[in-house]
């Protein structure tokens, strides 16, 4: 699209003068104008990831990482981190690890916004940046940290009609976009155990998201390491419609102004399970972010970061019950690891493996 990202309104233009493109073109397209012209993040943004809340977050990401390293024979390896925000989850897992000696060769940041990447470098001055994955160096093994990464790449939707299933087109009626049924037959791209759904029933696949997994995993099966991917989803197959938009940190119309919202789908974890197994690794969760933390220790470190700071119990309190809980972000939000073979088990995943 011209020599650029579209803005909002070359991005309305195209649709109209195409007719119609697919939800998941619109969302690529709404969301690369969106995360490269602005910090999203915050209380001046849109919205709050779990690292923005807390320390504790990035460091539980490191101890588990620390642990996984030193169990593995403390190999050389890189931290990468997908689309990693301001750089306050990597800054705080580093910061962790180091207390037990895992030292990365280096830190590399897959980022395509500029506004986030100087974000990043102001907080990990030596990192280094790549546009994609398949730039990531590898010579060493790896460990790839994916936190509310998947959820704003681009979902295909389909909707069952009387005539059988039809992709879901974003065109302009009546002088708005909306998301309408297309007029070709989209029967074999909905998954065989959602096509009896009822009409009306609107089903979503991520294949790009699939694509990015399985590659993932062809680098740890080739080099050794591990992926953690923090997301909020659900373990599928399952029917709904779950694009939402959110600005100033409140719901909104996904297809009001497209390019000034945050654009995002729930992520369903068993494609990226299947992806990930059929790229050679070991696939350990899906489980709730709330157990993941507890059982990497966040309690034990509220301890003691209220005791040296007693005047913010209250507060740091407030931030794991925010991460944690059922009612917040402990159970919509799910852990998945995948590791190269003849990798341990990663921690916090209980004893027995939960395949998705």
């Amino acid at each position: 699209m011209r020599d650029g990202t579209p803005n909002p309104e070359q991005l309305i233009g195209d649709i109209a003068a195409a007719r119609a493109m697919t939800v998941a073109d619109y969302i690529a397209a709404a969301n690369a104008h969106y995360y490269a012209t602005r910090d999203p993040l915050g209380a001046a943004g849109d919205f709050t990831t779990a690292p923005e809340i807390s320390q504790m977050f990035g460091e539980m990401i490191g101890i588990w990482i620390a642990d996984l390293w030193s169990r593995a024979g403390s190999p050389a390896f890189r931290y990468a981190e997908l689309g990693p925000g301001r750089g306050t989850l990597a800054a705080d897992a580093l910061r962790a690890m180091a207390r037990f000696g895992c030292t990365p060769q280096g830190v590399h940041l897959v980022e395509t916004s500029p506004a986030l990447r100087a974000a990043q470098s102001a907080r990990l001055p030596a990192a280094m940046h790549h546009d994609d994955i398949a730039d990531l160096p590898g010579e060493d093994a790896i460990v790839i940290i994916a936190n509310e990464f998947f959820d704003a790449l681009p979902a295909h939707q389909y909707v069952r009609t009387a005539d059988g299933w039809r992709e879901r087109m974003v065109e302009r009626v009546d002088g708005k976009l909306t998301a309408v049924p297309g007029a070709a037959p989209a029967d074999d791209h909905v998954p065989v155990a959602l096509r009896g759904r009822g009409e009306g029933d609107i089903v979503e696949t991520a294949p790009a998201s699939a694509t990015i997994m399985q590659n993932c995993a062809f680098r740890l099966v080739r080099h050794g390491g591990a992926m953690l991917v923090v997301d909020y989803g659900y373990r599928g197959p399952a029917a709904g419609d779950t694009l939402q938009a959110v600005k100033a940190h409140r719901f909104a119309d996904p297809f009001a102004d497209p390019g000034n919202v945050d654009l995002t789908t729930h992520v369903d974890f068993t494609p990226l399970a299947h992806a990930a197994r059929r790229g050679g690794v070991v696939v350990t969760g899906p489980v709730g972010q709330g157990a993941w933390l507890q059982a990497m220790g966040i309690d034990a470190r509220l301890r003691a970061l209220a005791s040296t700071a007693p005047g913010r119990a209250d507060e740091l309190r407030a931030q794991r019950d925010r991460l944690v809980e059922p009612q917040a972000m402990g159970e919509l939000f799910k852990v998945m690891a995948a590791t190269a073979p003849g990798w341990p088990r990663p921690q916090g995943f209980g004893a027995i493996e939960e395949p998705a």
